[in-house]
């Protein structure tokens, strides 16, 4: 089998929050409880575990490849939540999207600082790669 990404810990500092978080915004299921973990599933079978925790959250990006309707879908939810967004990492283009690739992207913030990025392109494959 080769290797494939199956699951990944995203540290929060309330659990439930982020978990909800996540689920909500994407338009996932609800996360389900494993463990200490609250279990955010997305469609490729990669799991976001969220584990609450204590001390100071470091924040991590994680990208999202998204079809063009769960693209608007999904900004639509950040706009509607009054949540910032970019169009890049390092969030100097505030309300802006990113069209790299011949694609679109964005970029905003969960409650604890992790940089949530969605894309309908993955890098390299359009244009502009």
């Amino acid at each position: 089998m080769p290797v494939q990404l199956n699951h990944t810990i995203v540290h929060a500092s309330d659990g439930p929050r982020t978990a909800a978080f996540l689920a909500d915004l994407l338009g996932l299921p609800q996360p389900a409880r494993y463990g200490p973990f609250l279990v955010v599933q997305l469609a490729n079978g990669v799991s976001l575990d969220v584990l609450t925790d204590p001390g100071p959250i470091a924040g991590q990006h994680y990208a999202f490849l998204v079809t063009e309707e769960e693209f608007d879908q999904i900004h639509d939810r950040i706009t509607e939540r009054g949540l910032d967004y970019w169009a890049d990492p390092f969030h100097s283009e505030p309300g802006r999207i990113n069209r790299n690739d011949g694609g679109r992207g964005l970029y905003w913030s969960d409650p604890d600082g992790h940089n949530l990025e969605i894309i309908t392109r993955p890098y390299g494959s359009g244009r502009d790669g």
